[in-house]
């Protein structure tokens, strides 16, 4: 359940990230994370809570900063990157505990983080669905999207708490430096074999729970971390795409 609900809601909105070219902000974002997880950690709370309220604090202010800076969103998010990574680097508590935060593993979820899981991927399913059009309209063009009657600055807003949400819950599958790899290799297989949005994010979606319930499954066959064998199967996928794109 954890697996699919997960899958589905990061490749969904993967498809938006990839067709606005944020790979790398969706990707340098889930290490802006890793302060908030290893406080929590270190307070012996819930590392989730910690994940979230970091990123959202960190995409309200990259918004904010973004408004009044001549940088660009990814320049921001590369600095809140670098920063996050050293800062939680030197937070945490333990060399074992900063090894899961990097890498995950899924097979070590509670009850409790896995209801979290689920219910934030369907949360980000759900609104991502909602706001198709508005999400549609505003990656072709802000201008566009304003004409149209779709608040800009809101949407964008939205989208990128969506992302700090998947993000958090995909940190606790796969870790902080392999998640950007749910959210970006799906999408860019889908991206391969499809040529219309809804297309592309289906497609995305089903290649999401592939990769996670196909490579948790295989690492709990084989007893390794799941992290990287859902990446690895991944990966595998969008080489099988791009030959399928080119026949």
């Amino acid at each position: 359940m954890t697996g699919v609900s997960v899958g589905i809601g990061v490749s969904l909105l993967g498809t938006f990230v990839i067709l606005r070219r944020m790979a790398l902000v969706g990707d340098a974002l889930s290490h802006v994370a890793l302060p908030g997880m290893a406080l929590a950690v270190t307070y012996k709370l819930n590392p989730f809570l910690g994940a979230v309220v970091f990123l959202f604090l960190a995409v309200i202010a990259i918004t904010l900063i973004e408004r009044h800076s001549v940088l660009p969103v990814d320049a921001l998010v590369g600095v809140f990157f670098t920063a996050g990574l050293g800062v939680g680097a030197l937070l945490s508590p333990s060399a074992e505990s900063l090894l899961e935060a990097l890498f995950g593993d899924i097979a070590k979820l509670h009850m409790v983080d896995a209801e979290i899981a689920v219910g934030a991927g369907l949360l980000v399913t759900i609104v991502t669905m909602l706001l198709f059009r508005d999400f549609a309209y505003l990656t072709l063009s802000p201008e566009l999207a304003h004409s149209e009657g779709v608040p800009v600055q809101r949407t964008e807003l939205i989208f990128m708490l969506l992302l700090a949400v998947i993000v958090a819950v995909g940190i606790k599958l796969v870790g902080t430096l392999l998640v950007g790899a749910l959210i970006i290799i799906p999408a860019s297989i889908a991206k391969n074999v499809t040529g219309s949005l809804r297309g592309m994010a289906f497609v995305s979606a089903v290649v999401g729970v592939v990769a996670v319930v196909g490579g948790s499954g295989i690492a709990g066959v084989f007893h390794l971390p799941p992290g990287p064998v859902v990446t690895t199967v991944a990966a595998g996928l969008f080489l099988v795409s791009l030959f399928v794109r080119r026949s």
